[in-house]
């Protein structure tokens, strides 16, 4: 597999060929968390679903595992437990840049006021209609991504998906280097 990756060199293209991967390794490995949500697992993939499939707490459970750095691309940001979960490696010195869409700039409540509340640099993305990212990427080496928002109703009422990928330095190299674009043309928040 780590071959085929090698041959690839444009990001959508690996970025398709590894989510193809990934659902033949769902469909051949897939088993029923207690939840009755489908979930698969190998040593460096991890594939959730929601509702309540256990994606809130998959990612706090790596967001506390993070040592130096903590990268975050997300649409629609409010849960208050991923928020903390930033906020609280931030507080214990790990470095930590979230690059959020436009409408978090005017939403009621959202993870960006509470963020920069506890100081964590947020960056608000207005140069696409809509910047509909979910992605977090912890120490260069894990990266987070699916249609899972960082909300409430992605755990409770959505039909959502998050895959945890582990020990791919290509895939985590093509994520650095869209978050590192996206970051470029992004504007400080609260302005």
């Amino acid at each position: 597999m780590v071959l085929l990756f090698r041959r690839i060199r444009k990001p959508r293209v690996l970025a398709l060929s590894f989510c193809l991967v990934a659902v033949c390794v769902i469909s051949t490995t897939a088993v029923h968390s207690p939840a009755s949500q489908p979930t698969a697992s190998t040593n460096d993939l991890t594939v959730l679903f929601s509702p309540n499939g256990g994606c809130t707490t998959a990612i706090i459970q790596q967001l506390a595992s993070a040592r130096r750095e903590i990268k975050v691309q997300a649409y629609s940001f409010t849960s208050a437990d991923i928020a903390k979960a930033i906020a609280d490696a931030y507080e214990r010195g790990v470095k930590v840049t979230v690059v959020l869409d436009k409408s978090q700039k005017t939403e009621k409540y959202t993870g960006a006021t509470y963020l920069a509340n506890h100081h964590v640099p947020v960056f608000i993305d207005s140069k696409h209609a809509i910047a509909h990212n979910k992605i977090i990427i912890i120490d260069g080496a894990t990266v987070l991504t699916g249609s899972f928002n960082f909300t409430k109703a992605a755990e409770e009422k959505n039909a959502e998906n998050l895959l945890i990928i582990r020990n791919h330095p290509e895939i985590t190299t093509s994520y650095l280097n869209n978050f590192a674009d996206h970051l470029s043309h992004s504007e400080p928040y609260p302005q």
